[in-house]
Protein backbone atom coordinates (compact mmCIF):
# COMPACT_ATOMS: atom_id res chain seq x y z
CA UNK A 1 0.00 0.00 0.00
CA UNK A 2 1.33 3.45 -0.91
CA UNK A 3 0.94 6.07 1.77
CA UNK A 4 -0.09 9.24 -0.01
CA UNK A 5 0.55 12.48 1.83
CA UNK A 6 -1.44 15.62 1.42
CA UNK A 7 1.05 17.40 -0.82
CA UNK A 8 0.01 20.64 -2.52
CA UNK A 9 -0.84 20.19 -6.20
CA UNK A 10 0.25 22.89 -8.65
CA UNK A 11 -2.62 25.35 -9.16
CA UNK A 12 -4.49 25.64 -12.43
CA UNK A 13 -2.88 29.03 -13.08
CA UNK A 14 0.70 30.05 -12.20
CA UNK A 15 0.96 31.92 -8.90
CA UNK A 16 4.72 32.23 -8.55
CA UNK A 17 4.67 35.98 -8.94
CA UNK A 18 5.85 36.87 -12.43
CA UNK A 19 8.17 33.88 -12.64
CA UNK A 20 7.12 31.34 -15.21
CA UNK A 21 7.96 27.69 -14.52
CA UNK A 22 10.49 26.14 -16.86
CA UNK A 23 8.42 22.93 -16.81
CA UNK A 24 4.70 22.96 -16.09
CA UNK A 25 2.86 19.62 -16.08
CA UNK A 26 -0.87 19.68 -15.35
CA UNK A 27 -3.07 16.62 -14.88
CA UNK A 28 -0.98 14.64 -17.36
CA UNK A 29 -2.19 11.16 -18.28
CA UNK A 30 -0.77 8.80 -20.89
CA UNK A 31 -2.31 5.42 -21.63
CA UNK A 32 -1.11 2.45 -23.65
CA UNK A 33 -3.79 0.00 -24.75
CA UNK A 34 -6.08 1.22 -21.99
CA UNK A 35 -3.45 0.99 -19.25
CA UNK A 36 -2.32 4.22 -17.59
CA UNK A 37 1.47 4.65 -17.57
CA UNK A 38 0.98 8.18 -16.19
CA UNK A 39 -2.18 9.20 -14.38
CA UNK A 40 -3.28 12.76 -13.49
CA UNK A 41 0.29 13.91 -12.79
CA UNK A 42 1.01 17.55 -11.97
CA UNK A 43 4.25 19.33 -11.02
CA UNK A 44 6.26 22.44 -11.86
CA UNK A 45 10.00 23.08 -12.16
CA UNK A 46 11.29 26.55 -11.36
CA UNK A 47 14.11 28.26 -13.20
CA UNK A 48 17.61 27.75 -11.83
CA UNK A 49 16.64 24.75 -9.71
CA UNK A 50 17.58 21.09 -9.66
CA UNK A 51 14.38 19.08 -9.82
CA UNK A 52 14.37 15.41 -8.87
CA UNK A 53 11.84 13.13 -10.54
CA UNK A 54 12.05 10.00 -8.39
CA UNK A 55 10.44 6.64 -8.89
CA UNK A 56 11.13 2.96 -9.30
CA UNK A 57 11.70 1.42 -12.72
CA UNK A 58 8.38 1.38 -14.53
CA UNK A 59 6.87 4.18 -12.42
CA UNK A 60 6.14 6.37 -15.46
CA UNK A 61 9.21 8.62 -15.41
CA UNK A 62 10.40 8.00 -18.97
CA UNK A 63 6.86 8.23 -20.35
CA UNK A 64 6.55 11.66 -18.73
CA UNK A 65 9.87 12.79 -20.21
CA UNK A 66 8.81 11.59 -23.66
CA UNK A 67 5.71 13.77 -23.34
CA UNK A 68 7.95 16.73 -22.47
CA UNK A 69 10.06 16.05 -25.56
CA UNK A 70 7.03 15.53 -27.84
CA UNK A 71 8.06 11.94 -28.46
CA UNK A 72 4.64 10.99 -27.06
CA UNK A 73 1.40 12.95 -27.00
CA UNK A 74 -0.56 13.09 -23.73
CA UNK A 75 -3.80 11.16 -23.57
CA UNK A 76 -5.11 14.05 -21.46
CA UNK A 77 -3.73 17.00 -19.54
CA UNK A 78 -0.97 19.31 -20.70
CA UNK A 79 2.78 19.89 -20.59
CA UNK A 80 4.54 23.21 -21.12
CA UNK A 81 8.23 24.07 -21.32
CA UNK A 82 9.05 27.79 -21.01
CA UNK A 83 5.31 28.33 -21.40
CA UNK A 84 5.32 26.63 -24.81
CA UNK A 85 3.47 23.53 -25.99
CA UNK A 86 5.91 20.85 -27.25
CA UNK A 87 3.34 19.69 -29.81
CA UNK A 88 3.19 23.12 -31.48
CA UNK A 89 6.53 24.73 -30.57
CA UNK A 90 8.88 21.76 -30.72
CA UNK A 91 11.74 23.49 -32.53
CA UNK A 92 11.65 26.58 -30.30
CA UNK A 93 11.75 24.35 -27.21
CA UNK A 94 14.51 22.04 -28.43
CA UNK A 95 16.76 24.99 -29.15
CA UNK A 96 16.68 25.71 -25.42
CA UNK A 97 17.06 22.21 -23.97
CA UNK A 98 19.39 19.22 -23.99
CA UNK A 99 18.55 15.63 -23.20
CA UNK A 100 20.70 12.76 -21.91
CA UNK A 101 18.86 9.41 -22.08
CA UNK A 102 19.55 6.38 -19.93
CA UNK A 103 21.49 4.72 -22.73
CA UNK A 104 23.52 6.82 -25.15
CA UNK A 105 23.88 5.76 -28.80
CA UNK A 106 26.10 7.30 -31.47
CA UNK A 107 27.03 6.50 -35.04
CA UNK A 108 29.50 3.68 -34.48
CA UNK A 109 31.93 4.68 -37.24
CA UNK A 110 32.38 8.22 -35.88
CA UNK A 111 35.20 9.13 -33.55
CA UNK A 112 34.59 11.17 -30.41
CA UNK A 113 35.83 14.22 -32.34
CA UNK A 114 33.50 13.60 -35.27
CA UNK A 115 30.59 13.01 -32.89
CA UNK A 116 31.14 16.32 -31.12
CA UNK A 117 31.46 18.19 -34.44
CA UNK A 118 28.27 16.51 -35.66
CA UNK A 119 26.27 17.57 -32.59
CA UNK A 120 27.75 21.07 -32.67
CA UNK A 121 26.57 21.51 -36.28
CA UNK A 122 22.95 21.47 -35.07
CA UNK A 123 23.47 24.09 -32.37
CA UNK A 124 23.53 27.89 -32.58
CA UNK A 125 26.36 28.04 -30.03
CA UNK A 126 28.97 25.62 -28.73
CA UNK A 127 31.42 26.27 -25.90
CA UNK A 128 34.75 24.84 -27.08
CA UNK A 129 36.41 25.72 -23.78
CA UNK A 130 33.90 23.64 -21.82
CA UNK A 131 34.29 20.87 -24.38
CA UNK A 132 38.06 20.76 -23.88
CA UNK A 133 37.68 20.82 -20.09
CA UNK A 134 35.20 17.95 -20.09
CA UNK A 135 37.22 15.83 -22.50
CA UNK A 136 40.19 16.22 -20.18
CA UNK A 137 38.15 15.58 -17.04
CA UNK A 138 36.59 12.43 -18.50
CA UNK A 139 39.85 11.37 -20.18
CA UNK A 140 38.02 10.89 -23.47
CA UNK A 141 40.33 10.38 -26.44
CA UNK A 142 38.94 12.41 -29.41
CA UNK A 143 40.44 9.82 -31.80
CA UNK A 144 38.54 6.91 -30.27
CA UNK A 145 35.64 5.44 -32.26
CA UNK A 146 32.17 5.56 -30.70
CA UNK A 147 31.71 1.80 -31.03
CA UNK A 148 34.74 1.19 -28.78
CA UNK A 149 33.50 3.34 -25.89
CA UNK A 150 32.42 1.74 -22.62
CA UNK A 151 28.95 2.48 -21.24
CA UNK A 152 30.44 5.02 -18.86
CA UNK A 153 32.42 6.73 -21.62
CA UNK A 154 29.33 6.79 -23.81
CA UNK A 155 27.33 8.53 -21.08
CA UNK A 156 30.17 10.99 -20.53
CA UNK A 157 30.25 11.79 -24.23
CA UNK A 158 26.47 12.27 -24.19
CA UNK A 159 26.85 14.72 -21.32
CA UNK A 160 29.50 16.69 -23.22
CA UNK A 161 27.17 17.00 -26.22
CA UNK A 162 24.39 18.18 -23.88
CA UNK A 163 26.36 20.72 -21.85
CA UNK A 164 28.45 22.46 -24.54
CA UNK A 165 25.49 24.25 -26.20
CA UNK A 166 24.66 25.88 -22.83
CA UNK A 167 20.95 24.91 -22.79
CA UNK A 168 18.53 26.53 -20.39
CA UNK A 169 17.14 23.13 -19.38
CA UNK A 170 19.14 19.92 -19.03
CA UNK A 171 16.98 16.78 -18.88
CA UNK A 172 18.65 13.65 -17.51
CA UNK A 173 16.85 10.29 -17.64
CA UNK A 174 18.47 7.73 -15.32
CA UNK A 175 21.91 9.05 -16.34
CA UNK A 176 24.04 7.14 -13.82
CA UNK A 177 22.38 3.71 -13.96
CA UNK A 178 24.95 0.98 -14.59
CA UNK A 179 27.97 3.24 -14.11
CA UNK A 180 30.72 2.49 -11.63
CA UNK A 181 30.99 4.75 -8.53
CA UNK A 182 33.91 6.81 -9.85
CA UNK A 183 32.23 7.52 -13.19
CA UNK A 184 28.96 8.36 -11.40
CA UNK A 185 30.73 10.90 -9.20
CA UNK A 186 32.52 12.49 -12.16
CA UNK A 187 29.25 12.65 -14.06
CA UNK A 188 27.38 14.42 -11.24
CA UNK A 189 30.27 16.81 -10.59
CA UNK A 190 30.32 17.75 -14.27
CA UNK A 191 26.57 18.40 -14.29
CA UNK A 192 26.99 20.89 -11.48
CA UNK A 193 30.42 22.38 -12.18
CA UNK A 194 30.46 22.58 -15.96
CA UNK A 195 26.77 23.21 -16.48
CA UNK A 196 24.81 24.82 -13.69
CA UNK A 197 27.54 26.82 -11.96
CA UNK A 198 28.22 28.64 -15.23
CA UNK A 199 24.86 30.45 -15.03
CA UNK A 200 22.96 29.18 -11.96
CA UNK A 201 19.95 31.48 -12.23
CA UNK A 202 19.17 30.52 -15.82
CA UNK A 203 20.18 26.87 -15.98
CA UNK A 204 17.75 24.27 -14.77
CA UNK A 205 18.27 20.55 -14.26
CA UNK A 206 15.52 17.94 -14.46
CA UNK A 207 16.90 14.59 -13.31
CA UNK A 208 14.83 11.42 -13.40
CA UNK A 209 16.34 8.65 -11.30
CA UNK A 210 15.83 5.92 -8.75
CA UNK A 211 19.43 6.34 -7.52
CA UNK A 212 18.56 9.26 -5.30
CA UNK A 213 21.72 9.32 -3.19
CA UNK A 214 23.77 10.42 -6.22
CA UNK A 215 21.87 13.72 -6.36
CA UNK A 216 20.95 14.05 -2.67
CA UNK A 217 22.86 17.27 -2.03
CA UNK A 218 21.85 18.93 -5.30
CA UNK A 219 18.07 18.58 -5.47
CA UNK A 220 15.98 21.63 -4.57
CA UNK A 221 12.51 20.20 -5.24
CA UNK A 222 11.25 16.76 -6.13
CA UNK A 223 8.26 14.61 -6.99
CA UNK A 224 8.04 10.90 -6.19
CA UNK A 225 5.91 8.85 -8.58
CA UNK A 226 4.60 5.31 -8.31
CA UNK A 227 2.40 3.58 -10.88
CA UNK A 228 2.27 6.84 -12.82
CA UNK A 229 0.86 8.89 -9.93
CA UNK A 230 2.48 11.45 -7.64
CA UNK A 231 3.05 10.15 -4.12
CA UNK A 232 4.85 13.19 -2.74
CA UNK A 233 5.76 16.61 -4.15
CA UNK A 234 7.95 18.68 -1.87
CA UNK A 235 10.98 20.89 -1.44
CA UNK A 236 14.03 18.88 -0.41
CA UNK A 237 14.62 20.86 2.79
CA UNK A 238 10.93 20.72 3.68
CA UNK A 239 10.94 16.94 3.27
CA UNK A 240 13.97 16.53 5.52
CA UNK A 241 12.20 18.63 8.15
CA UNK A 242 8.92 16.73 7.86
CA UNK A 243 10.06 13.13 8.16
CA UNK A 244 11.59 11.38 11.16
CA UNK A 245 12.56 7.83 11.98
CA UNK A 246 11.75 6.87 15.57
CA UNK A 247 13.24 3.80 17.22
CA UNK A 248 12.05 2.61 20.62
CA UNK A 249 12.88 -0.45 22.75
CA UNK A 250 10.47 -1.79 25.35
CA UNK A 251 10.77 -4.29 28.19
CA UNK A 252 7.93 -6.35 26.71
CA UNK A 253 5.99 -6.54 23.46
CA UNK A 254 5.81 -3.04 21.93
CA UNK A 255 2.48 -1.23 22.17
CA UNK A 256 0.39 -0.29 19.17
CA UNK A 257 1.10 3.29 18.16
CA UNK A 258 -1.65 5.17 16.34
CA UNK A 259 -1.23 8.29 14.21
CA UNK A 260 -2.54 9.39 10.80
CA UNK A 261 1.02 10.43 9.96
CA UNK A 262 2.59 6.98 10.28
CA UNK A 263 4.34 6.16 7.01
CA UNK A 264 6.08 2.93 7.97
CA UNK A 265 5.85 0.62 10.98
CA UNK A 266 8.30 -2.20 11.69
CA UNK A 267 8.58 -4.40 14.75
CA UNK A 268 11.73 -6.36 15.61
CA UNK A 269 11.03 -8.31 18.80
CA UNK A 270 10.89 -5.73 21.61
CA UNK A 271 11.96 -2.92 19.27
CA UNK A 272 9.68 -0.67 17.30
CA UNK A 273 10.77 1.38 14.28
CA UNK A 274 8.47 4.04 12.85
CA UNK A 275 8.72 6.56 10.05
CA UNK A 276 6.49 9.56 10.72
CA UNK A 277 5.66 12.69 8.78
CA UNK A 278 4.76 16.07 10.23
CA UNK A 279 3.48 15.28 13.76
CA UNK A 280 6.41 13.19 14.93
CA UNK A 281 6.48 15.06 18.28
CA UNK A 282 3.03 13.72 19.20
CA UNK A 283 4.14 10.20 18.28
CA UNK A 284 7.21 10.58 20.50
CA UNK A 285 4.98 11.68 23.41
CA UNK A 286 2.70 8.71 22.78
CA UNK A 287 5.66 6.32 22.87
CA UNK A 288 7.04 7.93 26.01
CA UNK A 289 3.73 7.32 27.75
CA UNK A 290 4.49 3.57 27.52
CA UNK A 291 7.82 4.04 29.35
CA UNK A 292 10.26 2.71 26.73
CA UNK A 293 13.71 1.58 27.78
CA UNK A 294 15.23 3.71 25.03
CA UNK A 295 14.05 6.02 22.26
CA UNK A 296 15.88 7.79 19.44
CA UNK A 297 14.71 10.20 16.75
CA UNK A 298 16.58 10.98 13.54
CA UNK A 299 15.94 12.98 10.38
CA UNK A 300 15.78 11.16 7.04
CA UNK A 301 17.61 11.82 3.81
CA UNK A 302 15.68 11.85 0.55
CA UNK A 303 16.52 8.27 -0.34
CA UNK A 304 15.24 7.02 3.03
CA UNK A 305 12.02 9.00 2.55
CA UNK A 306 11.65 7.47 -0.91
CA UNK A 307 12.12 3.92 0.42
CA UNK A 308 9.73 4.45 3.33
CA UNK A 309 6.96 5.87 1.13
CA UNK A 310 7.17 3.08 -1.41
CA UNK A 311 7.28 0.25 1.15
CA UNK A 312 4.08 -1.29 2.51
CA UNK A 313 3.06 0.11 5.88
CA UNK A 314 3.06 -2.27 8.78
CA UNK A 315 5.75 -4.74 7.77
CA UNK A 316 7.03 -6.88 10.64
CA UNK A 317 10.29 -8.75 11.00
Amino acid sequence: MITELNSPEPPDSPKRGIEQPVVDVRHLSRSFDGTDAVKDLSFTVRAGSVFGFFGRNGAGKTTTIKCLLNLLRPTSGSVRLFGLDPAHDELAIKRRIAYVPDSAAFYPWMTVRHTLDYFASFRESWDVTVEAELLERFRLDPRKRADTLSKGQGMQLALVTAICPGPELLILDEPTTGLDPIVRREFVEAVVGAYQDADPENRTIFVSTHLISEFEGLVDDFTIVENGEAVLACGADDARNRFRRIRARFSAVPPEIKSPDLVEVRQHGRELELVVSDSYESVVHQIQSFAPEAITVEALDLESIFVALLNPQGQHA
